[in-house]
């Protein structure tokens, strides 16, 4: 014969269990640990490389290697961590064929704002339509007033492939890159981490 019986729980036995099991410590790493060693014999991916594109005049520059942040000290003052809680606010750059590709968008965006520029024309409608007109969908070309000059945004839909630049009294800048690290098109994000 088998007896089953109940087991009661004191009142305060549940929240003192999730205190000891929060207290733990479970999931925290330190310099110095195991998983460091781990990591720093471990081959990591490299960056893509770049080559000579069609028309480029000299090779790209090799990429920086990210840098490990140095040591907190303790006794100073906070870190400035200004870069690192906006990082999600840089562009990806654009690597192998699409830098080469990014690179032939932006030479022919700068050919075709040329002549609006040197007449003066900085109107955000003609520079639409300027962009519009090289084949680029109406519904993903943004140009607006920039000081006295004009801003334009293309968001190419290519797994993302963006163009921005400005044109001004002075010059037409351009560049091309792969959209935002926690964004989903050619817009920046308005937050992330």
């Amino acid at each position: 014969m088998t007896i089953w019986r109940k087991t009661r729980v004191l009142p305060g036995m549940l929240p003192l269990a999730v205190v000891v099991l929060l207290t733990a410590g479970c999931g925290t790493q330190r310099a110095g640990d195991a998983g460091d060693a781990y990591r720093s014999a471990r081959p990591t991916p490299s960056t893509p490389a770049d080559f000579r594109c069609p028309g480029e005049s000299s090779a790209p520059s090799a990429p920086s290697a990210p840098t490990a942040p140095a040591p907190q000290d303790r006794t100073g003052p906070p870190a400035d961590h200004y870069a690192e809680n906006h990082g999600f606010r840089v562009p990806i750059p654009l690597h192998g064929r699409n830098r080469c590709d990014g690179l032939a968008a932006v030479g022919r965006v700068k050919g075709a704002l040329e002549p609006l520029r040197r007449r003066g024309d900085f109107a955000p409608d003609s520079v639409r339509g300027t962009l519009i007109g090289l084949g680029y969908s109406a519904e993903r070309v943004r140009a607006y007033q920039n000081g006295s000059g004009v801003g334009f945004l293309i968001d190419i839909g290519v797994s993302p492939w963006c163009v921005e630049g400005t044109m001004s009294g002075d010059s037409t800048r351009a560049e091309a890159f792969g959209g935002y690290p926690d964004g989903a098109d050619c817009e920046p994000p308005s937050g992330g981490h």
